[in-house]
């Protein structure tokens, strides 16, 4: 698919399912995201990438993160509603970013850079035409989320990027850029 097309049409597919995304298209999905920009080449950025029963522990850590946050047991209907999450994609790359103190690169910089990683990410797996979603949250904020996944105190979550086949091609809406674009100065009219 050219660069420009996938640019320009990419959207994000929430409902996915199996085959996930080849070894090859991985690859290619993560070289993408190594090249997104990245102020004093720091390399911001690290991924995990959960698959088959893998899954499952996620779901079981978020769930076991929400209850401690909580401080109490979800109820049945809930914790199963939590521990599916995961299942909704054969494959998950969490994107974290890797936060190392330098005097011309501020932290929202690198923040933003492994943010771009993942948008980068995105792109990659439409044009190979892989689903992907890109998934948050609020429990992406708490510290058993982080501490479960192995995450350093200079780590921070960036995202949950879901990839499968997609059930179902949405159309990307169409945006007049003139909409968003706008001349500065001001030049009255």
């Amino acid at each position: 698919m050219d660069a420009l097309h996938a640019l320009h049409t990419r959207s994000s597919a929430n409902l996915l399912c199996e085959p996930g995304p080849s070894k090859l298209q991985i690859d290619n999905i993560v070289k993408a995201g190594l090249r997104a920009c990245d102020h004093r080449c720091l390399r911001p950025w690290r991924y995990l990438i959960i698959q088959g029963s893998a899954r499952d522990s996620f779901g079981d850590l978020m769930v076991d993160v929400l209850q401690a946050r909580d401080g109490a047991a979800l109820d049945e209907k809930t914790k199963e509603k939590v521990k599916g999450k995961p299942q909704r994609a054969p494959t998950i790359l969490v994107v974290i970013a890797k936060l190392t103190p330098h005097p011309s690169v501020p932290e929202i910089e690198q923040l933003l850079s492994a943010g771009a990683s993942a948008q980068m990410m995105m792109t990659a797996a439409y044009a190979q035409g892989v689903g992907a979603i890109w998934r948050s949250g609020g429990i992406m904020f708490e510290e058993g989320l982080r501490q479960g996944l192995g995450l350093s105190e200079n780590e921070r979550l960036i995202g949950f990027i879901y990839l499968g086949t997609p059930k179902v091609s949405k159309p990307a809406p169409e945006l007049d850029p003139d909409d968003f674009l706008s001349a500065w100065p001001a030049i009255p009219d």
